[in-house]
């Protein structure tokens, strides 16, 4: 099954409850400010399946607010887009520093959140229910194919999920949940894959909308679609720029025009995310038996000694001694949390557990 963590205040003292949901919080996403009309009956649920760099999570809560502060984003930022889908129960959204612009959500609305900006949310039950659910995803802002600068201007917006690409997300969120006791843990990355090319995608949509069939709307999408294809064939040692151009029937030199204004070249960007597959497999502790050859071949490296020089240049350390230190902090981690109630199936380091790849690529 996928790599999995579980939280329960009913495995703890009621009086403990809501201070141990606010450091899990804390640990779990980013530093809050969290506060409850009732502290001593609060009662929370919450499940996060690891999907690679990718997190999904689905959680149950007594009413409550957060405050994401300056002082709280100075402390701590995994860069990370919040996706949040109200299940039950209303969330009311203010994201600072977007004209004061506020809304309530609910069942079959998506929301999107910067944990780099400030923002206030409340969620309210319905009035026949104590409780709230939801779910969503934790996704890594440097994982998302488009210009952070342009899906600013969607962050706490109505992304509507009852029609179109927003509703095929939303099955793809509860279908992942219906399913994981099917899948395995290295299904999860994959699975990561197509939640970030489902959600880049409703939001090109978003974005299209506002200024369709503009040379830059099209550079945009064809953007998407090569990086979308390059994420489902990151296996394959055969995938090159020329062999990228070809299927999506341009000239490698046009290709290469394309990701000019991009983070990375097309090879660089290719090298980049077979390193953070591999990372992610390499601190899995499900995977610790399989040889280190193995995973650089099934993310394209067809040469140990390649994948060795590229991932010591990314992340500091050889493969051998990363995975190392990675599965002694998951062993140190896995008792803490156990300590402190938690149940933990095994994940892989967060964002800044080891640091991450040194200056653009080239």
């Amino acid at each position: 099954m996928l790599s999995e963590t579980v939280f329960r205040s009913a495995d703890v003292p009621p009086a403990d409850r809501f201070d141990l949901w606010r450091k899990y919080i804390a640990d779990s996403y980013v530093p809050l400010e969290i506060q409850a009309p009732g502290t001593e009956g609060f009662t929370a649920t919450q499940r996060i399946l690891e999907l690679g760099a990718v997190r999904l999570w689905k959680v149950e809560h007594s009413p409550m607010s957060m405050r994401r502060t300056p002082a709280l984003i100075r402390r701590s930022d995994p860069e990370l887009y919040h996706l949040s889908l109200p299940l039950r129960g209303t969330m009311r959204v203010a994201q600072h520093g977007r004209a004061r612009h506020e809304d309530r959500y609910g069942e079959r609305d998506l929301v999107l959140l910067d944990t780099s900006r400030p923002y206030a949310m409340e969620a309210a039950a319905d009035l026949s229910r104590d409780r709230i659910s939801g779910t969503g995803l934790f996704v890594p802002r440097g994982l998302l194919p488009l210009p952070a600068a342009r899906v600013e201007r969607l962050l706490n917006r109505r992304l509507p999920g009852n029609e179109g690409i927003g509703e095929l997300l939303i099955q793809f969120l509860t279908q992942v949940w219906d399913r994981a006791g099917a899948c395995r843990p290295a299904d999860g990355p994959r699975l990561g894959t197509v939640a970030v090319d489902l959600l880049s995608a409703v939001l090109a949509h978003m974005l299209d909308s506002h200024d369709p069939c503009t040379p830059e709307s099209r550079r945009r999408t064809l953007v998407l679609h090569v990086k979308a294809h390059i994420r489902r064939h990151l296996a394959d040692p055969a995938l090159t720029p020329a062999t990228i151009a070809e299927a999506h029937h341009i000239s490698l030199s046009y290709l290469h025009r394309l990701f000019e204004t991009e983070e990375a070249t097309v090879a660089a960007w290719i090298r980049r995310r077979r390193l953070e597959h591999a990372r992610h497999d390499l601190a899995d502790p499900a995977q610790r038996t399989v040889p280190v050859h193995a995973v650089a071949t099934r993310w394209g490296f067809s040469r140990a000694a390649d994948f060795s020089r590229a991932f010591r240049a990314a992340y500091g350390l050889p493969p051998r001694d990363y995975r190392a230190t990675a599965l002694r902090d998951a062993i140190l981690r896995d008792a803490s949390f156990r300590g402190a109630t938690f149940r933990d199936g095994g994940h892989a380091p967060g964002p800044g557990a080891h640091g991450r790849p040194r200056g653009r690529d080239a």
